[in-house]
């Protein structure tokens, strides 16, 4: 390990061995590899002065790339595409000069662009996945567990410790959808030339423009693609990188609602994270349990969240055909999001797989606020055994004020149940006030919700998936 020198934390501490490998430089050297054998076999097939020898022996070399000599030809010849072409050609001495004929650098550059992020979109997809099955798990567990509902961060109806976890689900199964759905539109630059004219391979073909056409298929077809895209110039449209970059921007934010969501029940004791045998919370303060996994998850999303504006500015600051401008910011942005949100799923999972839930705790704090939640239905018990409404109204708020000051000013327990079995506008004793007082009865739909949730809309997903869930997961970093 290099000590004297910056190495991103996404590498050394986040992002899984997976993701690291799609934008490392042996897939991204070995692809534009592959696309010259497809352009090179492409064109034999269409007639032109390339032999089935070239081709193999460009197949033949496809992987054993010698870096120290690419860097030798680059810093001679200040390009980085023609340092390769030239790394490959002494390996590949026959196909040399076939080589990446006809083609810009962004044939090779651009397309692998295409590639590596549908790879990662397809890995970001599984580890949807996973996360998804692995909250799936705790709603159906806690589908009935009732547990304060919060607005404004202020105790309202009860809901269910599994019902608050669709909640996270259903953002997540959004993510799930958009991800489905790039991977599903992401279209192959293909063989455009040099301002998307396609004008070199025209001349390679004498003017056939139905052979310029069957070029390009056939590269898609043989890199896994089923369309290219329509019009380019030199580049494919920046608003690509933008659109998958937003993308990953949505996973972000759905895992930070979640994270912060966790690290607010922490504080209140209901539900925390994992936590280790031999973790230590503090380096001062021994006793504490730190949510430090969502805490990372929150730091992680919110850098993915302001990385979208890098793809935007440069999509919107592209000059014509092509200007270069975007190239550093793009091997930047693009990968770096991509490890993030990787990281971020991996620890979601990590998470979602070992939650700890404490019902004592919350029973005690449903059961601080049920006597106020309550009133609605007491009152419509006293009114059928001859209570005036209006009159139980009054008593209802003069009854709640006084119960509210003895909790927050004299930090003492609830009474309202009491001072209301003892007030005669009620009629009611202490036991048959304590009927209403089931925390189940304030819980509405909220297990049957979390039922047909995971039926109609989980389920389906985890079975087409059921691959991604079979993967053993691996370069896990939490």
């Amino acid at each position: 390990m290099s000590t004297d020198r910056y190495e991103s934390p996404l590498s050394s501490r986040y992002a899984s061995d997976e993701m690291q490998y799609i934008f490392s430089q042996d897939k991204k050297f070995s692809t534009w590899r592959r696309l010259w054998v497809a352009l090179a076999r492409a064109e034999m097939e269409l007639g032109l002065p390339v032999t089935r020898e070239q081709v193999e022996e460009l197949e033949a070399h496809v992987e054993d790339i010698d870096y120290d000599r690419a860097a030798q030809w680059e810093r001679k010849l200040r390009h980085d595409v023609m340092a390769h072409v030239h790394t490959y050609g002494e390996l590949c001495p026959k196909a040399m000069p076939i080589i990446h004929l006809g083609a810009t650098s962004c044939y090779v550059g651009d397309n692998t662009d295409i590639i590596l992020m549908r790879e990662g979109l397809e890995l970001v997809r599984d580890k949807i996945v996973r996360a998804l099955d692995r909250l799936a798990g705790f709603a159906d567990k806690y589908k009935d567990l009732p547990t304060l509902g919060f607005t404004h961060f202020q105790a309202a109806q009860l809901v269910t410790v599994g019902k608050r976890a669709t909640l996270w689900m259903n953002e997540l199964l959004m993510d799930l959808e958009e991800v489905e759905h790039r991977i599903a539109t992401l279209a192959l630059l293909g063989s455009k030339g040099t301002t998307g004219t396609q004008a070199s391979f025209l001349e390679l073909f004498d003017g056939d423009q139905e052979k310029v056409e069957l070029l390009e298929g056939k590269i898609a077809k043989e890199m896994g693609f089923t369309a290219v895209v329509p019009v380019s110039g030199q580049t494919y449209s920046r608003k690509m990188d933008y659109n998958v970059v937003s993308t990953l921007a949505g996973i972000a934010q759905s895992a930070s609602k979640f994270a912060t969501d966790l690290r607010l029940l922490c504080h209140l004791k209901e539900v925390e994270e994992p936590f280790e045998k031999d973790q230590i919370g503090s380096s001062a303060m021994p006793y504490k349990r730190n949510p430090m996994r969502c805490e990372r998850i929150c730091a992680l999303a919110r850098y993915v969240i302001t990385d979208v504006g890098n793809p935007a500015i440069t999509a919107a600051t592209q000059w014509f055909e092509r200007t270069l401008d975007d190239s550093a910011n793009k091997r930047l942005s693009v990968p770096e999001a991509f490890l993030a949100v990787d990281a971020i799923l991996d620890i979601w999972s990590n998470v979602a797989a070992g939650l700890v839930v404490h019902p004592k705790v919350i029973e005690k704090h449903v059961l601080e606020e049920l006597p106020f939640m309550a009133t609605e239905n007491i009152m419509m018990d006293a009114v059928k055994r001859g209570g005036d409404r209006q009159v139980l109204h009054e008593r209802i708020r003069v009854l709640s004020q006084e119960a509210g000051y003895r909790v927050k000013e004299l930090g003492l327990s609830n009474d309202l149940v009491d001072r209301m079995a003892a007030d005669p506008a009620f009629g009611m004793t202490r036991a048959e006030l304590s009927v209403h007082l089931d925390p189940a009865s304030y819980i509405g739909c909220c297990p049957q919700q979390v039922e047909r949730f995971l039926r109609d809309r989980i389920c389906p997903v985890l079975e087409t998936y059921a691959g991604a869930l079979a993967k053993t997961e691996t370069g896990l970093k939490v």
